[in-house]
């Protein structure tokens, strides 16, 4: 069976809001999992359709498959690198602010 995958890396959001959407599409059609990622309402969800529509052009230009065939096989959201900031706070401290990416991998097969 033929595999596809797409990858999208150092994506902005933080790696446990956009576990949530990856949970939505695991393991259905792909037609559906464009419909679930649509409205749902959830910015990870609209970074991982991205990823979702460039594994399934992926599949659709080397192994000449139709969309409607196609099953997400795996999603996964890992962690990027973590930006870090500062705010300072009441009597001259400051406080950590962590600006998290994350890294997503969509594979898609017939």
């Amino acid at each position: 069976m033929p595999k596809a995958f797409a990858q999208t890396k150092y994506v902005r959001i933080s790696p446990r809001k956009a576990r949530l959407a990856a949970a939505l599409i695991r393991g259905i059609h792909v037609q559906d999992a464009m419909v679930q990622l649509h409205f749902s309402g959830l910015k990870g969800g609209a970074l991982l359709k991205k990823t979702l529509m460039s594994a399934v052009a992926n599949a659709e230009n080397l192994y000449d498959v139709q969309r409607r065939d196609l099953k997400v096989r795996e999603v996964r959201v890992d962690a990027g690198p973590t930006i870090k900031r500062f705010k300072s706070k009441c009597r001259g401290r400051r406080v950590p602010i962590l600006k998290r990416t994350s890294h997503f991998l969509v594979v898609v097969e017939v």
